[in-house]
């Protein structure tokens, strides 16, 4: 485990212009809860982040709600509150080429809808 290494949950993909844990996103994330049961002096942050399609204001609100609702989603799983932050980073960390007028496939806009995780604090 490293402390402040983005890495990226497989498997969570967001429906376009949508936030809500889809049934396939929740068996990635149920892959977290138990890394962070069996880690309990672990916290972590998890951010969440847009493809370029709408307004940077926009994709910066729609960014911060996934990684809200991924917090939640592991808050029901009995993850205590305190060792969650959350933040999106909207269309600022693209993964690939699909910037501003780039054309782009369904495919190419999904990889940038994802949602990493980075252990920010490990008490001992």
């Amino acid at each position: 485990i490293v402390i402040n290494k983005p890495i990226v949950l497989k498997n969570i993909y967001y429906d376009f212009d949508k936030w809500f844990i889809r049934a396939d996103a929740a068996i990635e994330l149920n892959k977290l809860v138990k890394l962070l049961k069996d880690n309990p002096d672990i916290d972590i942050e998890m951010g969440s982040h847009t493809d370029v399609r709408g307004t940077d204001d926009y994709n910066q609100v729609l960014s911060e709600n996934r990684a809200k609702s991924a917090v939640e989603y592991l808050i029901e799983q009995g993850i205590e509150k305190n060792r969650l932050t959350f933040n999106g980073y909207g269309e600022q960390v693209l993964v690939n080429k699909c910037k501003n007028n780039v054309l782009c496939s369904e495919e190419e806009h999904q990889e940038n809808r994802r949602t990493e995780f980075k252990v920010t604090k490990i008490r001992k």
